[in-house]
């Protein structure tokens, strides 16, 4: 006999079955309803393209993937990392570990090699969450770091970057700071959002390569 659920799982079970969003993902297929906010963010600010090269950070379980799979051509090229399992297309590349670690960065740079540099690196990474406010939003304002250094070492000059965030402690100040880097910065929440979540999007574009992120590459 299964055991009884537990009244956050009920809760969680009730949400699902009301969220439209949830519903949609299930009904088109589509691995997450991650996918429909990934889909809002481009048709906004119009991140992809045919031949884009892309690395995604915090792909599982592969809502993203999916959605950015179906925007490339052949001439696209598709990097995704995480820890967990992502249900991804042959031609994608996945790296199974954390971004921001020596050994998974080696991988990531090895497979930027053969584009070049990148078009655009995006992020749906988020801290396991504790409950604690203060925790949880330092341990998401690091993981907004880990991104921004993924895109340092292998943006285009003129390339984007867009990840997940949390509305506290620290981002406004991340925000404006990366004013100094891009040509345009903004912060958007997707109606696929969850009314009652703190998290938003951080759209960069028009990345300005500094002097010494290049001196670094060299």
């Amino acid at each position: 006999m299964a055991g009884k659920r537990s009244k956050s799982s009920e809760r969680w079970l009730r949400r699902q079955k009301k969220d439209y969003f949830a519903r949609q993902a299930r009904s088109q297929g589509q691995v997450s309803r991650a996918h429909f906010k990934l889909a809002e963010i481009n048709d906004k600010y119009k991140l992809l393209r045919s031949n884009s090269k892309v690395l995604e950070l915090g792909a599982a379980p592969g809502g993203w993937t999916n959605y950015i799979e179906d925007q490339l051509s052949n001439q696209g090229g598709l990097i995704v990392v995480d820890p967990l399992p992502v249900t991804s297309g042959a031609e994608t590349k996945v790296i199974c570990g954390l971004a921001g670690e020596e050994e998974t960065d080696a991988e990531i740079a090895a497979a930027v090699s053969s584009f070049s540099r990148l078009d655009l690196v995006l992020s749906d990474m988020a801290p396991n969450m504790s409950g604690v406010r203060a925790v949880d939003q330092a341990r998401s304002m690091e993981l907004a770091d880990v991104c921004l250094t993924a895109a340092e070492q292998w943006l285009k000059p003129g390339g984007s970057m867009a990840l997940k965030g949390f509305q506290g402690e620290g981002l406004d100040e991340w925000v404006r700071a990366r004013r100094q880097q891009f040509d345009k910065v903004a912060m958007t929440k997707p109606r696929s959002s969850r009314a009652e979540s703190r998290e938003v999007f951080i759209v960069c574009q028009g990345y300005k390569q500094m002097q010494e992120q290049t001196d670094r590459l060299v």
